[in-house]
């Protein structure tokens, strides 16, 4: 059984795409600074307009690239789940909240006991 194994250099065009991302980035936030008296209406779509334009840039690098291919197979993996129905889900929370209220109930009566167990050694009485 062969495995085989892509290696995807990185170019130099990706890292001068990554910096363009970065400025873009570091200008959106200088830019929301310097115009506090525009609109927050305008800087907002100032600001998901550069998102939008960083966003494109990114997802045209190798790195980019291979996050959309996980995200569009992780999606194929989401709807191949079976998901429970509400009867099955609140029985399971149910149980659930049960146990958590047991094990709350049996760590307080061991702390409760820790308490004046130390308490009878130290001689502090609480």
């Amino acid at each position: 059984m062969s495995e085989k194994v892509e290696v995807q250099s990185s170019g130099g065009f990706d890292t001068v795409k990554w910096l363009l991302v970065i400025v873009l980035f570091s200008g959106l936030v200088a830019a929301n600074y310097h115009y506090e008296e525009v609109s927050v209406l305008y800087r907002a779509l100032g600001a998901v307009a550069v998102l939008v334009v960083s966003g494109f840039i990114a997802a045209s690098t190798n790195k980019g690239t291979r996050f959309l291919t996980f995200a569009k197979d992780s999606r194929t993996e989401v709807r191949k789940v079976v998901w429970p129905n509400r009867q099955e889900a609140t029985q399971t929370t149910l149980i659930v909240l049960a146990a958590t209220l047991v094990m709350a109930l049996l760590l307080w009566g061991l702390d409760g006991i820790l308490v004046r167990l130390v308490g009878f050694v130290t001689g502090i009485g609480f």
